[in-house]
């Protein structure tokens, strides 16, 4: 089979460019996986590259990389974000920020989480507020 050429170890010939030893380690590396076939090494290997040029040649071609001739991880996080056909990469690749805007972003959603429970808290004593009502 193809996989076969794999193993002849010559640089030049290969059919895939990722290292199968990292991809097996990968796929090992899952509780359900026992043994790995040399057929299903190679193809997943052989899928993953192809998915990688994919989602490289769609962010060069939708990006901003053609005006400068490059692909920048700004091009690969906005088709994560904006492609529905890339979207379960969004939370893999997301939107570069300072650090100044992620903390001010951290400190607006620290003060909404005290706002709600502040909330709670006073829904809970009207609540109570108004058993003991009831019951008297």
């Amino acid at each position: 089979m193809a996989a076969a050429r794999l193993s002849g170890g010559g640089g030049e010939n290969r059919l895939v460019s990722l290292p199968l030893s990292r991809i097996r380690v990968i796929m090992k590396s899952s509780p359900e996986v026992s043994s790995i076939n040399q057929d299903a090494l190679f193809l997943t290997a052989k899928a993953t590259e192809l998915f990688v040029q994919y989602l490289a040649t769609y962010s060069y071609k939708h990006g901003r990389g053609k005006e400068k001739r490059a692909l920048t991880y700004s091009d690969l996080s906005h088709t994560a974000e904006e492609s529905e056909t890339f979207q379960f990469l969004a939370d893999i690749l997301p939107k570069k920020i300072l650090a100044s805007k992620y903390l001010k972003m951290l400190e607006r959603e620290k003060r909404d989480g005290e706002m709600e429970e502040e909330d709670d808290d006073d829904d809970e004593e009207e609540e109570e507020s108004e058993e003991e009502d009831a019951e008297s």
